[in-house]
């Protein structure tokens, strides 16, 4: 007799919050991504904006055409926060952090 495999689970996560918590990871991971992930998009909107090539906006920034090209590409596990505040303030942007309480799980 021929077994039939079980369709894996398929778990959707729509925020941050909810792809920690499928994971199992700590609430703060949620926070982070959160943060990084709405930098780099506005880093991304910043640059197409300039119209400069990834080259200028490294010069600008001091940093390497190829980290801004990760960045683009969303690719930032190792870029620091710190070099991605640098490449949207060589770009004209200044960041504001906002805090709210995160509702009880």
């Amino acid at each position: 007799m021929k077994t039939v495999p079980a369709k894996p689970q398929v778990l959707v996560a729509k925020t941050p919050t909810e792809l920690a918590a499928i994971l199992g990871l700590e609430p703060s991971a949620a926070v982070q991504w959160g943060l990084r992930s709405g930098l780099t998009d506005k880093i991304v909107e910043a640059i197409v904006i300039s119209g400069k090539t990834h080259a200028e906006v490294a010069k600008l920034a001091g940093t390497s055409r190829t980290r801004v090209t990760a960045i683009v590409n969303r690719n930032t596990g190792d870029i620091s926060t710190d070099l991605m505040l640098r490449v949207l303030a060589a770009l004209g942007y200044e960041a504001r952090l906002t805090f709210r309480r995160i509702p009880a799980a």
